[in-house]
């Protein structure tokens, strides 16, 4: 899998085989990403990326000195890094809206062809390649995001011996295939997504094919506390190496809301586990281990407010096996999807003054959208009958559906035609 990363635009030491981890420095102050952004909801303020760096709002200084933080708002990368917002016609999502033309998940992802990179600073301790033992039971995970021309990276705890793995929902939100390695035998598999719940940011994936992973040792007994000595294991800036940064538990139960640079797809996480460790992008998902080397948090979010001093969160371990237990129970609820979502695939903007109806910005090419003949500047009027008076409710009657449901849809084209055509919503993206 580290083979087939994106192509890594101009040189840099990240280029160099991932497999030979002693051959370049694994200070994190000098490691440039291979995969900018790399997945990370734990991107830290400072790394640039296609030209602009992402800034973590200026919470208060407790918060940037790692001794409080509820409320704090963070200004984070929300799973991947930047392309710029969707052009109409090449690419949307199956009802997305906005005030203009974007890309169904706001500026995640990166375009191949864009320069990436930038280094970082920490004062926190520098990684070292993870132990063998803090390498059992992690993956590393890239995952292919089709319809923003881009790949993303992160990590993941195995949960099972035959390839239950548990990661952020950040990690391969927007993605429409996935790939894991086993980083302990640097076996890799094809993984699906059994279920996403982006509320609290978690998503259980199940490799192909797998059987006799070694899995991660849990400590769902004893919850982290302030002061417990930890380390942050996981894919720095989505090189394939899994590299150990240690710090502390600075707080416990914290609340923070991350969200995109441009403001848009924020979520709420509370109750985490607030830590000096070097959290950066791509380590999300993977395990904030105690002092016996056992799972106590998934490593999820991380700002420096703008000064060398770290500040990284995650999710504590009992949290999140909770949420997972409820995905493999394969029951939806308000904030849980099971699998795949079903698409139709356009992208939606503002309703025009005085009309009703979803206008649509863009249509995603090979999508039943395109199939059935809609194109930018459309107005979508109904689904099934049911009229749609705005963008906002065209999501929402997705949103319910399934791939492979069959669906009437009307929509009066450019030149004000009514047209009608009856259509099977397709897989998309993760949600």
């Amino acid at each position: 899998m580290n083979d087939s990363s994106p192509d890594s635009g101009p040189a840099t030491s990240a280029s160099t085989d991932p497999h030979h981890a002693s051959q370049r420095t694994l200070s994190r102050r000098g490691r440039t990403a291979l995969l900018a952004g790399a997945a990370g909801l734990a991107l830290i303020t400072g790394l640039g990326v296609t030209g602009a760096a992402f800034a973590a709002a200026q919470p208060s200084s407790s918060l940037a000195h790692g001794t409080g933080g509820n409320g704090a708002s963070i200004v984070l990368n929300w799973g991947h890094s930047p392309n710029g917002s969707a052009q109409s016609g090449q690419s949307g999502s199956s009802g997305q809206s906005g005030s203009s033309a974007r890309s169904p998940y706001g500026t995640h992802g990166f375009n191949p062809s864009q320069t990436r990179g930038g280094a970082r600073t920490s004062s926190a301790t520098d990684a070292v390649p993870a132990t063998a033992g803090q390498s059992t039971g992690v993956v590393t995970i890239v995952s292919d995001l089709t319809y923003q021309n881009a790949r993303s990276a992160g990590t993941g705890i195995v949960l099972t011996p035959d390839g239950l793995i548990l990661t952020n929902n950040h990690v391969v939100e927007g993605s429409t295939a996935t790939e894991v390695t086993d980083e302990s035998t640097g076996q890799s598999y094809k993984a699906t997504v059994v279920g996403t719940d982006a509320t609290h940011d978690v998503a259980l994936l199940q490799l192909q094919g797998a059987s006799d992973l070694g899995t991660a040792q849990l400590d769902t007994d004893d919850a982290a506390q302030t002061g417990d000595a930890v380390t942050a294991v996981g894919n720095a800036e989505g090189t394939g190496d899994l590299v150990a940064a240690m710090g502390t538990v600075t707080a416990t139960g914290q609340s923070i809301t991350a969200q995109s640079e441009s403001g848009t797809d924020g979520e709420n996480l509370t109750g985490l586990i607030q830590v000096d460790a070097d959290i950066v992008s791509g380590d999300s998902g993977g395990p904030l281990l105690d002092s016996d080397g056992e799972v106590v948090g998934i490593d999820t979010a991380a700002s420096s407010s703008g000064s060398p001093q770290v500040t990284g969160f995650a999710i504590p371990i009992s949290t999140a096996l909770d949420i997972a237990a409820q995905i493999n129970q394969g029951a939806e609820t308000d904030t849980i999807q099971i699998g795949y979502p079903g698409f139709l695939g356009v992208e939606v903007g503002s309703s025009r003054t005085g009309a009703s109806g979803a206008v649509v910005a863009g249509v995603v090419a090979g999508t039943p959208a395109e199939d059935a003949g809609l194109a930018a500047g459309d107005t979508v009027t109904s689904v099934n009958g049911t009229a749609v008076a705005s963008g906002d409710q065209l999501s929402a009657l997705l949103a319910g559906m399934e791939p492979g449901e069959q669906i009437t849809l009307a929509w009066t084209d450019a030149s004000g035609v009514s047209q009608e055509a009856t259509l099977h919503l397709v897989a998309g993206p993760a949600a």
